[in-house]
């Protein structure tokens, strides 16, 4: 893997990071790589510094990401823009009701000239697959998702066939128009490793986005990022984020902060076990974002809202009090104590 300095950044508000210093060791490289990524992400995803690296980890860590905001926040213009970066195959699918499992993952066509079936790929044969308001389209179509996301594989009348690592699925659904989708269960949202909440950008980021979109320049457009890495590379900082170090002490918090959602009685779900390997294997991806080779109780605070966000239920009586899973998440951090 080279060394890249990071490149400038536009004129713009983007927190970043110091980038750590440039050595001969594969974490140093792994480390600026990331960070370079980081900020060609930022450079055109502007005013949502906090999105950038949430998807960055998941995407680090392995996993999947369910985003959640209203219509026209850039969402498919981030899975673009990171897409670029390492000159990825990009897909999108847009989820109807009338979508068949078939229209995702592929289907078999007889071929009359040759007089045989032959195998016609879906869209899910890509390393970044945007499933575009997914929760638009019947249950028997959101599941064809589900070997895939889990197995990174397709079988198609029997036949499996393996995604080209590395492969991603980003899900975006809508929270304000709920009228002909249907939910997702709690099966398939327990495959996310994440959900992501994308809010509006502050006034003076917003004014950057639209001056930076109208200004004829292309200065916002994904598609002016030269790829600077390549797959191999993503599957090296993948690799290298799994074997970063964490004690035990810290795993503890991880299950300690997931047994809480399980005993408290504001829920009516807890998050299970997965939510704990979710935690820590975020908090190996926000450890290698920071430039560190170790876990750190910190790292696990800034997974853990979007981590166990969708792997919980509030009760009823919490629900119409009108709190929300993001508060209640935030008070069990403030009660479970963390390791020092």
């Amino acid at each position: 893997m080279d060394e890249f300095p990071p490149p400038p950044l536009p004129a713009a508000s983007y927190p970043v990071l110091p980038p750590p210093p440039i050595g001969e060791t594969p974490f140093t490289q792994a480390s600026a790589l990331l960070h370079r990524i980081r900020t060609a992400v930022g450079s055109v995803m502007l005013g949502q510094a906090a999105v950038v690296d949430q998807v960055l980890v998941a995407f680090i860590a392995g996993g999947h990401v369910l985003l959640e905001g209203k219509p026209g926040l850039g969402k498919t213009h981030l899975v673009l823009a990171l897409a670029a970066t390492f000159g990825g195959q990009f897909r999108r699918i847009q989820f109807t009701p009338d979508l068949m499992p078939g229209d995702v993952t592929g289907h078999s066509l007889y071929d009359m000239s040759r007089q045989e079936f032959r195998l016609k790929q879906g869209p899910v044969f890509c390393n970044l697959l945007l499933a575009d308001e997914i929760n638009r389209a019947p249950a028997k179509t959101q599941a064809a998702l589900l070997e895939v996301m889990q197995e990174n594989q397709v079988t198609i009348d029997g036949q499996s066939l393996p995604l080209a690592p590395p492969f991603m699925t980003l899900a975006t659904q809508n929270p304000i128009e709920q009228e002909g989708t249907y939910p997702l269960p709690e099966a398939q949202l327990d495959r996310f490793l994440m959900k992501v909440q994308i809010d509006y950008p502050n006034a003076g980021e917003e004014e950057a986005i639209v001056a930076g979109s109208t200004s004829g320049a292309g200065g916002l457009d994904a598609r002016q990022i030269q790829a600077f890495a390549t797959g191999q590379d993503i599957l090296q900082l993948q690799a290298l984020a799994a074997s970063l170090a964490c004690v035990p002490d810290v795993i503890a918090y991880a299950v300690r902060l997931v047994r809480a959602t399980r005993s408290s009685q504001g829920m009516t779900m807890g998050a299970g076990t997965r939510g704990a390997i979710a935690l820590v294997k975020v908090g190996k991806a926000f450890a290698l974002l920071s430039g560190r080779q170790y876990v750190t109780p910190d790292d696990i605070k800034s997974a853990a809202l979007p981590v166990l966000r969708h792997r919980v239920v509030l009760s009823p009586e919490m629900a119409i009090s009108g709190q929300r899973v993001d508060d209640f998440l935030s008070g069990l951090l403030r009660t479970v104590e963390a390791p020092r």
